[in-house]
């Protein structure tokens, strides 16, 4: 399975945007659906969006529809999530992790492996 590398995290005011970034090393993304999820300190880890890689389809949480963007780059196999809009209740640490379950699973941290060091996310009021 890939492993996984996050960066992008930092500090950014409300209403402001960043730009995370999923990196596989050793292998390629192909037959595998990619995730992010975040964990807030104190609360479990949640589902943020989801890309199958062949084919690109996509799904959200509802707390992000609109303001959050997963995308792809197959030349640098790379996985990325465009956040705009931020908001303090996003500050978390980010993570991706792979999966291969149904679209149905996608939004189950258990059903993900290879999960990155994660890239802290702060929101300031």
């Amino acid at each position: 399975q890939a492993q996984l590398v996050e960066s992008g995290g930092g500090l950014v005011q409300a209403g402001g945007s960043l730009r995370l970034s999923c990196a596989a090393s050793g292998r390629t993304f192909s037959d595998y659906t990619i995730g992010w999820f975040r964990q807030a300190p104190g609360k479990e880890r949640e589902f943020v969006a989801a890309l199958r890689w062949s084919g690109g389809s996509t799904a959200y949480a509802d707390s992000v529809k609109g303001r959050f963007t997963i995308s792809r780059d197959s030349a640098k196999n790379t996985v990325f999530l465009q956040m705009n809009s931020l908001k303090p209740e996003d500050t978390a640490v980010y993570y991706c992790a792979t999966t291969k379950v149904v679209r149905s699973s996608w939004y189950t941290p258990s059903f993900y492996n290879g999960w990155g060091q994660g890239t802290q996310v702060t929101v300031s009021s």
